[in-house]
């Protein structure tokens, strides 16, 4: 049995991943800021698989290291990686925005991933072997009106999962990208801080990517043979083609 350690594990992509992999027969390391949510999913997932919870912030280093180190056998050895943490915040023209919105994109996105990751890849080192998967965006593909910050951060994220992969190929070390277009989570109203109003509008007149399209991709990507590394993955909805070009029904 595999062991899965997914961030943002309580809610959307993350959420999803953790039930479809517990399905299939993996134990589940479940990570996030939202304890009692941790707690109620332990509860459900671990009539299926092993699982355990850890409650830290992925911007918060200190608490990373501490809490991934502090992880007891059969949870210990993390085979697979799923580096899903992360949000956007606000959606205005570089000239506008927020700094407090930039340094939340760059410290979840960015840091927050080289945070978790600097905590399991030594021991993936260690033993030669090992997969990480980096939940990317089409916005790591390209750049939007308004998604200036946003998009750069997932530009990282891209850069970042290339870097990874070469660094690590000496170690059997597996190392991929899945990067979603417009998916119906809490995403928008994230973004929108909360105007679930403004947020509803962001995926009326046609169908999305759902949170559970996602989770099935991933499956795919971790039940590969150990010679096949998905390495970099793109998924839209049929509705859309690029982050300006979407088919609306009105």
């Amino acid at each position: 049995m595999k062991t899965v350690l997914i961030t943002g594990a309580t809610s959307g992509i993350g959420l999803a991943t953790a039930i479809t992999l517990a399905e299939n027969g993996f134990a589940i390391v479940l990570c996030g800021r939202n304890t009692e949510k941790l707690a109620e999913l332990k509860e459900e997932l671990s009539a299926v698989v092993p699982v355990e919870t850890l409650a830290f912030d992925v911007r918060d280093k200190d608490m990373v290291a501490s809490q991934i180190a502090s992880l007891k056998a059969p949870f210990n050895e993390i085979d697979i990686l799923i580096n899903n943490a992360g949000n956007a915040h606000g959606l205005d023209p570089i000239d506008k925005g927020s700094i407090d919105d930039w340094d939340a994109m760059m410290d979840i996105n960015v840091k927050g991933l080289l945070y978790v990751s600097n905590a399991i890849i030594p021991q993936m080192r260690d033993r030669k072997r090992g997969q990480i998967i980096n939940i990317g965006s089409t916005a790591g593909k390209e750049v939007y009106p308004n998604g200036n910050v946003y998009c750069g951060s997932k530009h990282a994220v891209d850069a970042i999962t290339t870097g990874m992969r070469l660094d690590l190929n000496p170690y059997n070390i597996r190392v991929g990208a899945v990067n979603p277009g417009l998916v119906e989570t809490n995403f928008s109203e994230v973004r929108f801080k909360g105007d679930s109003e403004r947020a509803d509008k962001v995926y009326q007149g046609y169908l999305a990517l759902q949170a559970q399209d996602i989770a099935d991709v991933i499956l795919f990507a971790v039940t590969r043979p150990a010679h096949v590394n998905i390495a970099d993955l793109t998924v839209m909805c049929t509705s859309q083609a690029s982050s300006t070009v979407l088919k609306k029904e009105l």
